[in-house]
């Protein structure tokens, strides 16, 4: 279960320092926020080491699905644009393979 609270705070990171790029360039707000969304980037990619994998490249393809999800969150919490259904299913897949990849049984 630990788990699961370093692929949030990776999520959180990641969302917010590639934010922070995106309302500098697109929404042209001060180039200033970037500071802070290298900060939450290197949080992101501190965070993601944390993971109990027992190889990178599986840690990286669950965190997908937690991302996916989070974005979905940030949509609305932060944007203010609430996910519809299609969003909501997709999530769901891609929750579901999170699942499978993470748990699944492994050989010797």
């Amino acid at each position: 279960m630990k788990s699961f609270f370093w692929y949030g705070l990776a999520a959180l990171g990641e969302i917010a320092g590639c934010f922070a790029f995106w309302a500098w360039l697109r929404n042209q707000k001060s180039p200033w926020l970037v500071v802070p969304g290298i900060v939450a980037l290197v949080l992101f990619a501190l965070a993601l080491t944390r993971i109990e994998a027992s190889h990178a490249g599986r840690a990286y393809a669950a965190y997908g699905g937690i991302y996916i999800a989070s974005s979905l969150a940030w949509l609305w919490a932060v944007e203010g644009m609430r996910p519809d259904r299609w969003d909501l299913a997709g999530a769901g897949l891609c929750l579901v393979g999170m699942a499978v990849i993470l748990f699944g049984p492994r050989a010797g």
